[in-house]
């Protein structure tokens, strides 16, 4: 520790809101460079390169091959694969001194695609699968808690290569058991939820995240096992409702009604429902918003969905990516006034809209909540001011273009496949694994002759797993009011020994019991600082969280070094000269 290029620091950070954050720039694992850039430091560095190392030996053993290609890539392959533009402004892109276009790589499909293009060309080479472990960038525009969302960050991405859809199949499952040995190697628990593949495109998907409070994703569990990212989560179908009895549709004043809760209390003063009030559920609510294509296309879109449940701009924007989705502004608006903000109602939008012709065929496209049941007879705008329409039935008075998931999933919501009401939590992700199919290595022209002779085009999976992300999910999980208490496969060293005193007798037996801990294969540190308070040294150990000290102090007079374990706190007094040996046992228990 005297000439270790460590600085502890007894104050959180100012910029630090999560637990990993503050105690990794404390114990001196890294520092901050950027907004979202860090610096690793030696002990961050080692923890780093043990979880790198515990990611290669499960891909390895796997079958996968490691390979490495530059962060610094051409424009071209990403053109071809249309990802220039619909990555949109999280890719970091520049121009090199002649003015061609680079980008620092968010991923590298591309790349792992054209390299198998170009050396392999029959069936009898595959399946093959390939990962690296690489630095990635992303123009995230809030970087937030340290390293979980940075815009530099280490991840392991693999790629597998097929003949056929089984043979995806199979690698597939044996990607996701080796992500599962992986995060048992660490002691991490997962939740495997079923996910939207965003930018990448693909169908099967899976999340691996990492059930903790501070997590930016939401997923939901149910008793039988159902899991799944809340952009996934489907809304079981809802029977279609007979309306043969609803009157006819009715256009009512109802002066100060611009929002739910006041039209259901203008419903219920006006026209009372016989037997049961009118609640929100019995209102049509219509947002309007924006999806913006990666080419810049700016198109409204108007969502119908019961008023009793908001919009979640996730889901919304997990069904219409790679667009970019936003809440529509006044400005938006202004050039269709039938649309009365607080007043909307389908009778002006979608298949209804006057607008509509041959040049026109989707202008103000109007897609419902498969929570609006066709046969539904509803409250709604009227597009006029201060005026609703009663009884306005999906299917008799309006269609819609179209569904989609947009409604917020709540608690105690039924499961899809019905095993039970949904339960919400938080995550973070930390690995995602789905069946890209063709879509890469159609747009790149890669094929290969299968059995037959003929060219067929490779399918492909797709295995990413943040390293970085992962370690910071680590402390995380393995902290307490101290600081850090690492899982030993992954610690900078297996013991600390502290020494609690000034003789040099103290120091020299440490050293000498060091080297016979490192004899046995044992990594260690040593707390060697002579002008360092003893309270200071046992600060920094519980800091640090390396899983056991030696304690070399007062009771060396009698023979005897102190052992602690930093997660259970438990101590024990042994022989100097037995210590290697019952610091062995003691580890073991």
């Amino acid at each position: 520790m005297s000439t270790l290029f460590v600085r502890t620091l007894r104050e959180d950070p100012a910029d630090a809101e999560v637990a990993s954050h503050k105690l990794l720039v404390r114990g001196s694992y890294i520092r901050r460079v950027a907004p979202g850039i860090y610096t690793w430091l030696p002990l961050g560095l080692k923890v780093l390169r043990k979880l790198e190392a515990i990611v290669r030996q499960e891909m390895d053993a796997a079958g996968a091959q490691e390979v490495i290609f530059p962060a610094l890539l051409p424009r071209e392959p990403y053109e071809a694969t249309n990802r220039w533009t619909e990555y949109g402004p999280t890719v970091f892109k520049l121009k090199d001194r002649k003015e061609a276009d680079y980008l620092l790589a968010p991923t590298h499909e591309e790349m792992f695609t054209l390299l198998v293009k170009d050396l392999y060309s029959s069936y009898k080479d595959l399946p093959a699968v390939l990962y690296q472990i690489q630095t990635k960038y992303r123009d995230e525009a809030r970087p937030r808690a340290g390293v979980i969302r940075g815009r530099e960050f280490v991840m392991k991405d693999a790629y597998s290569f097929n003949i056929d859809d089984d043979g995806l199949d199979a690698t597939y499952l044996t990607m996701r058991a080796s992500y599962q040995k992986i995060f048992a190697r660490l002691g991490l628990p997962i939740a495997i939820c079923r996910a939207m593949s965003g930018a990448m495109g693909g169908s099967r998907s899976e999340e691996f995240l990492f059930p903790c409070e501070i997590g930016e994703d939401t997923f939901v569990r149910s008793p039988g096992g159902y899991t799944a990212n809340t952009e996934a989560v489907t809304t079981p179908p809802v029977p279609e409702i007979d309306a043969s009895q609803v009157p006819q549709s009715e256009a009512v004043d109802t002066p100060d009604a611009s929002t739910i809760d006041t039209l259901v209390q203008v419903a219920n003063d006006l026209r009372p429902r016989p037997g049961a009030p009118w609640q929100a559920s019995d209102t049509l609510k219509n947002v309007v918003v924006t999806a913006v294509s990666p080419k810049g296309d700016r198109e409204l879109i108007i969502i119908g969905l019961p008023g009793d449940r908001d919009v979640d701009m996730k889901r919304v924007e997990a069904s219409l990516a790679p667009a970019e989705v936003d809440m529509a502004t006044p400005e938006d608006l202004t050039a269709f006034p039938e649309l009365v903000a607080g007043y909307i109602g389908p009778e002006v939008i979608g298949p209804q809209s006057e607008r509509r012709d041959e040049d026109n065929p989707a202008v103000l496209r109007y897609l419902l909540d498969p929570h609006v049941a066709r046969g539904s007879a509803w409250i709604t705008g009227a597009n006029k001011e201060n005026t609703h329409v009663f009884n306005l039935v999906y299917g008799r008075d309006f269609e819609a273009d179209g569904v989609i998931e947009a409604a917020e999933v709540r608690e105690g919501d039924e499961a899809p496949d019905g095993s039970g009401p949904l339960e919400i939590a938080r995550g973070i992700e930390l690995g995602h694994i789905f069946e890209l199919g063709r879509k890469y290595s159609a747009a790149l022209d890669l094929k290969v002759l299968d059995h037959n002779g003929k060219s067929q085009i490779v399918t492909m999976g797709s295995y990413g797993l943040g390293v970085t992300r992962t370690l910071a999910a680590l402390a995380e999980y393995n902290h307490d009011d101290a600081g850090l208490v690492w899982p030993e496969e992954i610690a900078p060293a297996t013991v600390q020994i502290l020494v609690t005193g000034k003789d040099q007798e103290l120091f020299d037996k440490a050293e000498e019991l060091a080297g016979d801990l490192e004899a046995a294969g044992i990594e260690v540190i040593v707390d060697d600082r002579q002008k360092v308070s003893a309270g200071v040294k046992f600060k920094d150990f519980e800091l640090l969280g390396v899983p056991y000290g030696i304690v070399v102090g007062r009771g060396l007079a009698e023979g005897k070094v102190e052992l602690r374990s930093r997660r259970s706190g438990e101590r024990e007094e042994v022989a100097v000269d037995e210590a290697v040996a019952r610091f062995t046992e003691f580890r073991t228990r």
